[in-house]
């Protein structure tokens, strides 16, 4: 193993760490399920995606089956957060005040 893999798998690592604090505080502050949803799915995908990178970088033994993780990371959390604001949406969780626009209420021909 090189130092400079060391280096920056290590850097991976920490940036995915940061990422995945940041999405845990981003959830805490946020005001309304919608917000913390979409707070939750971008910073975790990517978190996850970066420990991943990291982790290939420190064993690069370990990289198609990281690479497979991070496939399956990448199309399945964003799809499920989708999901889960949508029926969220459907049984009527109230949104903050400062939500102006519902456009998923205006595609379904719901009021907003």
């Amino acid at each position: 193993m090189t130092p400079f893999f060391d280096f920056f798998g290590g850097l991976l690592l920490v940036a995915g760490a940061s990422f995945l604090f940041l999405g845990g505080l981003g959830i805490l502050r946020m005001p309304d399920l919608f917000n913390r949803i979409q707070a939750g799915a971008k910073t975790t995908t990517l978190g996850s995606i970066l420990i991943l990178a990291g982790a290939a970088f420190l064993h690069p033994e370990w990289g198609f089956k990281l690479l497979l993780i991070g496939l399956f990371l990448l199309f399945t959390n964003p799809l499920s957060s989708q999901v889960l604001a949508r029926a969220a949406h459907r049984v009527g969780i109230e949104k903050t005040s400062k939500t102006t626009v519902d456009m998923l209420a205006k595609d379904l021909g719901d009021k907003p």
